[in-house]
């Protein structure tokens, strides 16, 4: 209770901050109106929150407990965009403000839907029946996972596979594995060919990169390291299944493998649909304090939500299907609450990265270049 207050003053002090220097800037000729900090501008040492978030995301769940981001990821995210931010916000003012209302409106609300949509979507769709966790299976499941993840994203293909995996080889002694190699295969290469499979893809179609770029671009790499790590897994899980003594047990039930919620699929493709749409369609765009949002983007964002609201409506979240899924809103809250500290503490990163060789970076930049 004593945090959720202090976490309430600290947003106040930050809405106040943006608040008032927004009307200062969009209320008077203002230089930067419409721009936001010029990257050359900012020293090197403005990064550390952004390094701070990273290795505390890294390190705390090895340090102090594996579940701290799920009880203390809004926390530590909100500390560290408000060592950022207020500081930030005192410094520039309008500037300020404009690159933080730029990165919220344009990248992370976009992103956050994206995964909700998916998750929402994906967490109606079950995989029911007997499955008995053999190296054959697993590697057929990690494959099935790793060919999807791209088209229903990574968080929705893991959503899918990952407790059927589970059960499957609930007999198993030796299972970290199965989870690393999942995590490899179908948590994040699989997602590497549009921007619907990987969040950062994502982003990147948001600047403008073609939906099928990295279709094109990563297909022989993805399809190389997919093929090499599905060998490698077959074979260590041949061996410890092996080491386990190589006998399946029988618990004389057969049930027949089905896949229900399956029309959940049309909302799927909605959502991809939506997309395409927004990189196809230019309709125009709409000035919200001095950051410009096109109408298609919009259309997209409200097309996801529609879609993810229609999933709950014919597979609801009370109901059996998602209950026997687990399906909760746990994880997408943890993320939600995580990238908003990572979006915010990003913004100086990416501002002397713009500036190039006139920003802090310069002599990486120059090297690089060379």
């Amino acid at each position: 209770m004593k945090f959720k207050l202090i976490s309430c003053l600290i947003l106040c002090v930050i809405v106040g901050l943006a608040f008032s220097v927004s009307m200062e800037a969009f209320g008077a000729d203002d230089t930067h109106h419409g721009h936001g900090v010029d990257g050359a501008k900012l020293p090197i040492w403005s990064i550390i929150p952004f390094v701070g978030i990273l290795l505390s995301i890294a390190i705390f769940p090895l340090v102090f407990d594996s579940h701290f981001l799920v009880h203390h990821g809004g926390k530590m995210s909100l500390v560290w965009a408000s060592v950022f931010a207020i500081p930030y916000l005192i410094a520039f003012r309008g500037a300020a403000f404009y690159d933080i209302l730029h990165i919220y409106l344009l990248d992370y609300i976009p992103f956050i839907l994206l995964l909700w949509g998916l998750f929402t979507v994906a967490g109606g769709i079950l995989v029911r029946g007997t499955l008995r966790g053999t190296p054959i299976l697993n590697t057929l499941l990690l494959l099935i996972g790793t060919v999807i993840a791209s088209w229903v994203g990574t968080t929705g293909a893991s959503m899918l596979l990952i407790r059927p995996l589970i059960r499957a080889n609930a007999y198993r002694k030796n299972k970290v594995h199965l989870i690393v190699f999942f995590i490899f295969l179908v948590s994040n290469i699989g997602g590497s060919l549009t921007p619907i499979g990987d969040p950062p893809l994502f982003l990147g179609f948001l600047r403008g990169v073609p939906f099928f770029w990295t279709t094109t671009a990563l297909l022989p790499h993805m399809l190389l390291i997919s093929v090499i790590l599905l060998i490698l897994f077959f074979i260590f899980d041949t061996l410890m299944f092996k080491r386990e003594g190589g006998v399946v047990p029988d618990d004389g039930t057969n049930e027949p493998v089905r896949v229900e919620g399956l029309f959940n699929l049309v909302f799927l493709f909605g959502i991809i649909a939506a997309v395409l749409m927004s990189g196809t369609f230019k309709w125009g765009e709409v000035n919200i304090l001095g950051v410009h949002v096109y109408w298609q983007n919009i259309a997209r964002e409200a097309l996801i939500i529609l879609m993810g609201l229609l999933s709950l409506k014919y597979t609801p979240f009370s109901g059996e299907l998602r209950q026997s899924n687990e399906f909760s809103w746990e994880p997408i809250e943890e993320v939600a609450k995580v990238f908003a500290g990572i979006f915010m503490t990003i913004i100086p990163a990416l501002a002397i990265l713009k500036a190039g060789e006139e920003g802090a970076l310069a002599g990486l930049i120059g090297a690089m270049q060379q």
